[in-house]
């Protein structure tokens, strides 16, 4: 095992030369979590802007739900599509276990709670201020929701950052449902793991480096387009 500092250099080498190992694991992760964070929203964003709009019996449950829900453990919900994927379960037939497909199909069942119970507060809080304008206008339900995904569409670029982080540093369930097979099912989380148990620190950190510039590169982006937005506002 080398020590931090030639370990720390090794990695920046694997960086800098583009190694072919390094970018099939990043490209995998990328294609993993951008894909369930894009189901997650298409599934969430509605579900979220519904409750944001809706006043029924039983609401407060539903709501306290949906926040237990964003917290929901990986390993569980690892277990759970493992045993409706596997052979035996009800889904076998499918052959997705072990697949970037059951990778995805774990990683939406994790963000989707997140994206909805976000996607409602920001929702409901634009809902309180044209709620009077939306009620002159008489339009209906599905035309609000429209209006209110559109309106807030820059603050929900945040929920789905906060979806993507979710996903990108998942690990626990990716593990279950992929295996963590070379050159099939190993993700970034999941090659971290595997690396630094075996001792291999140079891609463990090569890999952490871009996760983190990743991670600041995604905050970055939608940081200018919200100030882009609020600059297009004041014109």
């Amino acid at each position: 095992m080398q020590n931090v500092g030639e370990a720390l250099g090794l990695a920046w080498q694997l960086v800098l030369s583009g190694d072919a190992d390094l970018v099939e694991i990043v490209a995998l992760s990328l294609r993993v979590s951008l894909s369930a964070t894009a189901l997650a929203c298409l599934i969430g964003l509605p579900i979220g802007a519904l409750v944001a709009i809706t006043r029924f019996p039983g609401r407060n449950a539903v709501l306290i739900l949906m926040n237990a829900l964003m917290g929901l453990p990986p390993v569980v919900i690892g277990l759970l599509v493992y045993l409706y994927l596997s052979r035996s379960g009800p889904f076998g037939f499918l052959g997705l276990l072990y697949t970037p497909t059951a990778m995805i199909i774990a990683q939406t069942i994790l963000v989707t709670p997140i994206v909805a119970a976000l996607s409602r507060q920001v929702l409901e809080d634009l809902h309180k201020e044209y709620d009077e304008q939306f009620r002159s206008l008489c339009l209906s339900r599905s035309q609000i929701i429209g209006a209110l995904l559109w309106d807030g569409r820059y603050s929900l670029l945040t929920v789905g950052l906060a979806g993507f982080g979710r996903a990108v540093a998942e690990v626990g369930a990716v593990m279950i449902v992929g295996g963590n097979i070379d050159h099939l099912t190993r993700v970034m989380t999941t090659a971290i793991a595997l690396e630094t148990s075996k001792g291999d620190l140079p891609l463990a950190l090569a890999l952490g480096i871009v996760l983190l510039v990743l991670a600041l590169g995604v905050n970055a982006s939608v940081q200018a387009v919200r100030m882009t937005a609020a600059r297009q506002a004041y014109v």
